[in-house]
């Protein structure tokens, strides 16, 4: 059974950082496209940013583009958001998400951690 755990979250001072983590199990890891998105409160879920199987490819919502960063490491099965210059607006539940390739639907979800960022 393919399981995705997010991992990093926390309270964090406007400004500060985070590197959030995702652990994938029972999964081809290589194979697949990996995701982050984030829902605050009383608020639709975004996309935040992805990566190709292999990391050469990689985009990013215009809201974080320049201070969140994607990367990944295959041998870990784990992929990474480093978030930096955080903004009380960033402040959200964080989800991982793989989809095979490239395809436009996500396949598996992680449960999600919660990311605070205090003014």
């Amino acid at each position: 059974q393919v399981q995705l755990v997010e991992s990093g979250g926390g309270l964090v001072q406007a400004g500060g950082s985070l590197r959030l983590a995702c652990a994938a199990s029972e999964l081809t890891f290589s194979s697949y496209g990996m995701g982050w998105f984030r829902q605050a409160p009383g608020k639709e879920r975004e996309f935040v940013a992805a990566i190709s199987g292999r990391g050469s490819t990689r985009n990013y919502a215009d809201s974080v583009k320049g201070r969140f960063t994607i990367s990944r490491d295959n041998a870990k099965n784990t992929v990474y958001l480093q978030l930096n210059s955080l903004k009380p607006e960033d402040t959200a539940v964080y989800y991982c998400a793989a989809r095979w390739g490239w395809g436009t639907t996500y396949d598996y979800w992680g449960q999600g951690t919660q990311v605070t960022v205090s003014s």
